[in-house]
């Protein structure tokens, strides 16, 4: 479980598992917690906390999922043959959560702050990072299987349309999750870890 999991080794546990089921081993009202645990506490540049989410389960996260294949299809009959089975894989799948960053939130930043502003978006960026590790993470350490996604150019009209998302959310990725199905993969190998950290005065 995530509550009782210790922090690195649901680090470690953590990768991207794609042959996934509609067989959830927990209640979905465990995995709104879950994303609303990352909300609330994930860091967040001067607190403006401009994350948001979307989670779709069951028909929803199916019907978003056919219409990624039929846009893709459409814009991009060329790369159906490989994406094709990959956008089927995660409609296996029984849900999906949408991270999205809400640009109407930097008004609440005060004068001392806006200043900064024009480095506001690659912090944002990082706490986006941030809450999707968690999320992943997280619904991993549930003995979930995950895989982040990156189809918002073709989906974000729909999502838009569909769930009358305000015109100021960015959507930013797709985390797909459902029950496992076979093994868990290895890890895969870790390269230049050996020229990756530094260490001074210690």
């Amino acid at each position: 479980m995530a509550s009782t999991t210790p922090f690195l080794t649901a680090v470690q546990g953590r990768r991207s598992i794609y042959t996934i089921t509609k067989e959830l081993p927990i209640p979905t009202s465990r995995i709104l917690e879950i994303v609303h645990e990352a909300l609330e506490h994930a860091p967040s540049p001067f607190n403006v906390r401009s994350c948001r989410c979307i989670v779709l389960f069951g028909d929803e996260h199916d019907k978003l999922w056919r219409h990624a294949y039929e846009i893709t299809q459409k814009d991009s009959p060329q790369a159906i043959p490989i994406l094709g089975p990959k956008i089927e894989g995660y409609a296996a799948g029984a849900g999906s959560v949408l991270f999205f960053d809400d640009t109407s939130a930097y008004g609440s930043l005060t004068p001392r702050f806006a200043a900064l502003s024009k480095q506001f978006p690659e912090w944002e960026e990082h706490s986006s990072g941030m809450h999707q590790f968690i999320v992943w993470t997280a619904l991993t350490a549930e003995n979930l299987g995950c895989s982040l996604q990156h189809y918002q150019q073709g989906i974000t009209p729909y999502v838009k349309e569909l769930y009358d998302v305000p015109e100021s959310w960015n959507l930013k990725s797709q985390l797909v999750f459902g029950g496992r199905a076979g093994e868990v993969p290895d890890p895969k190998p870790k390269t230049g870890l050996e020229s990756a950290l530094k260490s001074f005065g210690a």
